[in-house]
């Protein structure tokens, strides 16, 4: 008998809440015909000032090119080493090294810079002997000492061209075409630049002088270019007198010839 009035009570609760969730759908639901509760009312547009309005092309590509960039951020104090500038004191060495170099630019008029490009010594010994033939000397300088020496003297343009392992080609006379002639057949040596009588020259303006008549070809075209011209002024002189009494005879027989004319007609 317990377990059947258990299961009647269990049957009869189910029933009532079955009953429960009918009635409160009923009331909750609308019915037909009848308007919801909530009504969403839509009104009606607005003008919206929001919106950006279009741009011009011409103007979009001139604001892209105006547009302001600002610059980066500098690094704050502290965030990078300090730079610290080592000075190299000059040894004795040097010091002589810097007096003969001073030497070599005061006695010799043509000083050139040339690069060489891993020479051997059998090689660098025949360039010496080639060079010495035409009087034209090879001197070795360490870069620090040329460098020292041309940044505090008047041939401080040339310092650029002391890079790497470089020699120097010195002769007390302009022997630049010999000089050019000799470097040709040493293709491991590169001409930088020269010092030719106090004038700095590029590889270029090396070859362009190179090209230039000696002094002595110019002296002579310049004394016979000098005598050409007075010989024809004395030409010219002695030529006048006799060219003007030759046109006044003519003018006078042509004078007496339209006169014998005149009385003939």
């Amino acid at each position: 008998m317990s377990v059947n009035a258990a299961f009647l009570r269990h049957f009869r609760n189910r029933r009532f809440l079955s009953k429960m969730a009918a009635t409160l759908c009923v009331k909750l639901l609308p019915k037909q015909g009848w308007l919801p509760l909530t009504q969403s009312v839509r009104h009606g547009s607005k003008a919206v000032t929001r919106h950006k309005r279009p741009m011009h092309f011409i103007k979009q590509k001139l604001m892209a090119v105006t547009e302001y960039i600002p610059p980066a951020p500098a690094a704050p104090p502290g965030a990078y080493p300090r730079e610290t500038k080592s000075v190299q004191e000059e040894t004795p060495l040097m010091l002589i090294l810097k007096r003969n170099l001073e030497k070599v630019f005061q006695d010799c008029k043509m000083i050139a810079v040339v690069q060489d490009s891993s020479s051997s010594a059998e090689d660098m010994m025949s360039l010496r002997h080639r060079l010495h033939k035409h009087d034209i000397k090879v001197k070795f300088f360490p870069n620090e000492v040329m460098r020292s020496f041309l940044n505090n003297s008047i041939y401080c343009n040339m310092a650029p061209l002391i890079f790497g392992p470089t020699v120097l080609i010195v002769s007390n006379e302009p022997k630049v075409k010999e000089m050019l002639k000799t470097l040709r057949g040493s293709p491991q040596m590169t001409l930088l630049g020269a010092c030719i009588e106090n004038s700095l020259l590029s590889a270029e303006g090396v070859l362009s002088y190179s090209k230039l008549p000696s002094v002595t070809v110019v002296q002579g075209e310049l004394v016979s270019g000098l005598t050409m011209m007075t010989s024809r002024t004395a030409s010219l002189l002695q030529r006048h007198p006799a060219h003007l009494s030759a046109l006044l005879q003519q003018y006078v027989k042509q004078q007496g010839t339209d006169a014998t004319a005149e009385e003939a007609t």
